[in-house]
Parts: structure tokens; C-alpha cells; sequence
């Protein structure tokens, strides 16, 4: 393992020691990690404790039709927009039985650049249920290097989030 790849590895395993300890429940919605997030947690031993599931939505529709996304938000926004992401980690919420979710959807590159969104721009959401409450934040990183490097920090920086959220 590199040295990234042993950062993803304790990152998870400290969401999931934090999750067991709280009784909370993961699901993930990402799109450019393509899954990366619910495999990193489901690395861990033990990890359908906590792990309920994982959406992986690439296109548009399936944002809108396995989450909720608004047609408007992606019109307006975009698909790789804090707004978007805000909607993938309720979306995850509504549709599962997880306490905690994380989104992700970005521009890994090497090609999907536009204006003001570079390559290894990533849009973050994270939301939680509390009895019938969600709440959700959202923010944006840039992350450098090639789509390996950037899908890797997305990793990681998503799993760093799900422990921030129980910590």
C-alpha cells in the first residue's frame, strides 16, 4: 500500500470505529469516485454495522431518478455544484436507512473542465438525519494531480468528513 492508500484505509476505520461507537449508519451517493467511498468503509471488518449502502450516479438522470437531484439544480448549477451535492446526500438519506451521508460529485478529469470548475474541482455534501430532521452542509475542494490522485483525495477527504460529522 502507498501512503495514501494506508491514509483511506485508517480514515475508514476510524469512521467506522466512531459510527459503531455512536450507532450511526452510512450510506454514500458519488459520482466520480464511482463507489470509491462505500468500498473504502466496507474495507473494514464489521462494516455492515454501519454501512447501509452506496449510490453510484454518473449521469444526470441518474441523479434525478435514484436521488431526487432536481432538474432545476442541475440546469442552474450543474451537476458538479455544492447544490447538487447537498441534494445526492439527502437523496441518500430519504432513500436508506443510514443516520449519516456523504456526497461527492466533481470533475476528475483529465478531460470535463469548464469554466470556473477546473479539473479536480469536487463538490462535498454531507447530511444527517436527527429523529425527522436533516440537516446538510456543503463545500467545495480542488484537488491536484491526475484522475487517480484526484478520485484518491475525494476519497479520503469524504471519509474525513463522515468522521468530523460523529466526532
Amino acid at each position: 500500500m502507498n501512503d495514501l492508500e494506508n491514509l483511506i484505509a485508517s480514515a475508514a476505520e476510524k469512521a467506522g470505529r466512531l459510527a459503531l461507537a455512536r450507532g450511526a449508519v452510512f450510506a454514500t451517493a458519488e459520482s466520480c469516485t464511482a463507489g470509491g467511498v462505500a468500498y473504502a468503509l466496507t474495507q473494514v471488518p464489521g462494516s455492515s454495522a454501519w454501512v447501509d449502502r452506496g449510490f453510484v450516479v454518473y449521469t444526470n438522470e441518474a441523479k434525478r431518478e435514484m436521488l431526487g437531484v432536481s432538474g432545476e439544480t442541475l440546469r442552474r448549477f450543474g451537476a458538479v455544484s455544492e447544490q447538487t451535492a447537498k441534494e445526492l446526500a439527502v437523496g441518500a438519506l430519504e432513500r436508506s436507512n443510514a443516520t449519516h451521508a456523504v456526497a461527492v460529485s466533481g470533475i476528475a478529469g483529465p478531460a470535463g473542465a469548464v469554466p470556473g470548475k477546473p479539473v479536480g474541482t469536487v463538490c462535498f455534501g454531507f447530511a444527517r438525519r436527527e429523529g425527522d430532521r436533516v440537516s446538510a452542509s456543503t463545500e467545495t475542494q480542488h484537488f491536484d494531480g491526475d484522475r487517480r490522485a484526484v478520485r484518491e483525495a475525494t476519497v479520503l477527504h469524504a471519509l474525513c468528513g463522515l468522521a468530523a460529522m460523529l466526532d
